[in-house]
Order: structure tokens, then sequence, then C-alpha cells
């Protein structure tokens, strides 16, 4: 039996991150990884995504370059080199992960649990007084007849060529991005959204402005329409709004969720599940069981890598604020929230303001052709704290992330508004002009 001060299981965002700063606080770690260092993020989701999302932005500037003054008379999208390019970049990443983690025992193999915070992988036994959990999700199949047909997230990402029409199951973040993307290489694209709108969890005018962006660019979307069946040779029957339909494609993608991919012997150790099949944890990430802990997309709180970096430090006693988390989608145009939504903030009954911002205002966004985004707050009248901020438009993402650090600084509109001073031009720039605009009492455009 070797003996340890913590046991992870799972190297993904969640688990690496905790085990280097467990040891370089002196701790002896042991790592268990069944697969690759670097969990869903890297091998099988947010930088292979990415890498496919850069390609995409680049022909969108190339197909706006004439604006600027440059003439470009042809040029070629080739998804297969594209997608070379993503083994180079997570080859690089996986590296430097391996040196984060010089000072833990890293195990390849298959954890199992067992009573007492026991750990086998293979013929090798562990314990520790802390295990951490950090086994992350994998992609899940709706009971749909006919679902084996269509490839799932992680079998998309493998593909380096891609047929002519797409069929996206699901219009979560996922599979949007995915959508961006290959209509950027010039695929046919058809996103089928069960929800009433696509981004379920977005603030509902962000969405939908979003949704009406993508569908400029060519992109159709069925919302509000059920799969009902798969049939060979890619026949998707749905129904919606106006009945039944069949949407003909030449791959499926489902990109309807995950679920939490749960360890061996998990029950028998007297862990418990949520009624979703996620483990069941407190506030500060530990499970039913004391001593042990469970972070990232298996205790499904927050399915964000970044989420799961944070739980893993909530786990090894940092205060970290896990009420304020970002999270983006990386299509064009950019779209990224943190915090509350509008309609979230008045199911609590509060008194609360919105002030909004548009790009088409800000000298940043003209000068570089970026004009056509907007900025939302959602803020308490009473405290003036920021609440929530929703942003759809170039570097959403970055715009949102100073918004995160606002909202844990408990700074007010009335102080980004009038005492903050932003660099000009940028467009983080927008953000104050939200903030005037809620102060100035004006009445928020349509979105």
């Amino acid at each position: 039996m070797r003996q340890a001060d913590c046991i992870i299981i799972g190297a993904g965002p969640g688990g690496y991150e905790t085990a280097a700063a467990l040891a370089a606080a002196g701790k002896d770690v042991v790592l268990v990884e069944r697969d690759s260092l670097g969990g869903t993020c890297l091998n099988r989701g947010c930088i292979p995504t990415k890498c496919l999302c850069a390609s995409a932005n680049i022909i969108a500037d190339i197909k706006k370059a004439d604006t600027f003054g440059v003439s470009i008379e042809s040029f070629t999208a080739d998804y297969t080199k594209a997608h070379t390019r993503i083994a180079q970049v997570t080859d690089r990443l996986r590296a430097g992960i391996d040196s984060m983690l010089a000072k833990v025992t890293v195990v390849k193999g298959s954890a199992s649990l067992e009573q007492d915070r026991v750990v086998v992988v293979g013929d090798d036994r562990f314990t520790a007084p802390q295990i951490i959990i950090a086994t992350g999700s994998a992609p899940a199949t709706p009971p749909i007849k006919g679902a084996e047909l269509a490839v799932t997230s992680d079998d998309f990402l493998k593909l380096d060529d891609i047929p002519g029409r797409i069929a996206i199951i699901g219009g979560g973040v996922i599979g949007l991005e995915f959508a961006s993307v290959l209509n950027a290489f010039g695929r046919e694209v058809t996103v089928i959204e069960y929800c009433p709108e696509v981004l379920p969890a977005f603030d509902k005018d962000i969405a939908k402005r979003l949704r009406t962006a993508l569908g400029r660019r060519g992109i159709k979307f069925m919302v509000s329409t059920a799969v009902t069946a798969i049939r060979p040779g890619i026949e998707i029957d749905v129904k919606g709004r106006r009945g039944d339909d069949v949407v003909k494609a030449d791959l499926a993608v489902m990109a309807t969720g995950r679920r939490a991919v749960i360890p061996q012997g998990t029950a028998e150790a007297g862990i418990e599940l949520d009624s979703r099949g996620f483990i069941k944890v407190d506030d500060l990430m530990q499970t039913s069981v004391e001593g042990i802990f469970a972070i990232g997309d298996v205790n499904g709180r927050c399915m964000l890598a970044h989420a799961a970096e944070a739980q893993g430090r909530r786990a090894i006693g940092s205060d970290v604020n896990l009420d304020i988390i970002p999270s983006a989608v990386f299509c064009q145009p950019e779209a990224a929230m943190v915090g509350m939504t509008e309609e979230a903030a008045k199911a609590t009954d509060r008194n609360i303001i919105v002030g909004k911002a548009s790009y088409a205002a800000n000298g940043k966004a003209l000068a570089t052709g970026e004009d056509g985004g907007t900025v939302k707050l959602v803020v308490d009248r009473d405290s003036g704290f920021i609440l929530g901020c929703h942003v759809l438009g170039a570097h959403a993402s970055d715009i949102v992330a100073e918004a995160a650090a606002l909202m844990f600084g408990m700074t007010t509109a009335d102080e980004l508004a009038d005492e903050l001073v932003h660099n000009h031009p940028t467009l983080s720039e927008v953000l104050p002009v939200a903030a005037r605009n809620i102060i100035a009492g004006l009445t928020p455009p349509a979105i």
C-alpha cells in the first residue's frame, strides 16, 4: 500500500492544476490518469476547438480584407490542414503540463475506489487522507432512435475531413462553435435545438442576437425542435412548431450536453450521486464521504475547465469565489457572460436596472471593422452592484473578464462610470458607457 498526502483521479485542468499546487506546497501527491494529460479540455474539447476557431477567424478576416484596402484575389480554406495544427498545439501544451508535474507521482491507468479511502490502479494500491475525484465528463447521447448514426463531439474533433452538409443536434456552446467553424470552411450547416432559443443558459437578448448574426452568415437554425429519429443516409426526423419535417445531411453531430464519468467503485465507497448522475458535493467540494472530494465536470456544478481548476483550489483550502465564473462561446461573433442574466435577476425579486452600450459608437470597433456588438449590464438598483455582464462581439470574453474582476471587487455602476479610467481607443470602453447609460436613465435600445 502506497501512502500519500493526496490522491487525485483525473489529469484534466482541475486535476493537474491542483496536483501541481499541492506539490509546490511540499505535499506528496499521486495523480492517476488513464489517458493523456490535459483531459477533455486539452485533448478533445476546448483547445482543439479553439484551434479550428482561430482558422475560421482568419478566413473571416481575409473575406473582409478589401474593406481595409488589402486586395486578395483568391485563397483556399483547407480543413485538413487546419485540423493538422491541432496536434502541434496540444502536444506543446501537454509537454508544459508534464513539466508542471515534475514533483508529482503520475500513475497511468484506470483507478477504482474502495472503502477507507483506498484507490486501486492495476496491481497497485494507494491511500491518502484526501482523495480528489476529477474524472470529468463524456458526451451525452439522448435516447433518440438511430442516435448511433451521429458522431459525438469527441468523434467530430478526430475527423480531418468534413463533408458538405452538416446537421448539428444541439444549439449550446459546443454546437454553435462547431457551426461557426464549419460555416467558415464553406459547409452547409443546420443547427437543431430543442429549446426555444440557442444557448439556453445565456441571456436571452444575447442568444437571440447571436443566432441572428450566425443566420446572416448562412447557418440555418431550427429552434423549439425535437429530433425524433435519425435514419440511414443521415435523414433526421424532427418535430417543431410547424409540425414534422426531415433534415437531410451528410454528417450528423450530436452536441446535446455531457454526462459525468464516474470511477469504478464510487457507490461501493459510499459516495452519493444526484438525480442527474453527477457526484454530490458540498460547498467545499467534499462528497458524502469525509476526505473524498469531487471537482469539475464530474460534480455537474459548472462544466467549464476554469471552474474545475477553481473548485480544485477550493477543495485544498483556498477561499476562491465560485459565484463569479465567466463563460464564453468562441464563434463569430464571440459571446460571453458572467453572473446573472436579466431573467434570473428578475426572478429573485431584486430591483434591477439594465444598461446597454453598442460597439457601433466605439472608436476602436469602428476602426477595426468590429462594430457589430453590444454590452449589457445587469445592476442592482439599490446597491449599485453589478449582478451580471453579457457581451456579444469581438473580444467579448476579454470584456467579460474585466466585468468579473469588477464584480469580485464589488465595484458599483457609479464607480465604473465615473471613477475608473479605461485606455482609449479600446473595446473595453463599452463597459463604462453601459454604466453611464444606467446613471443617465437612458432607455436601453432594442438589442
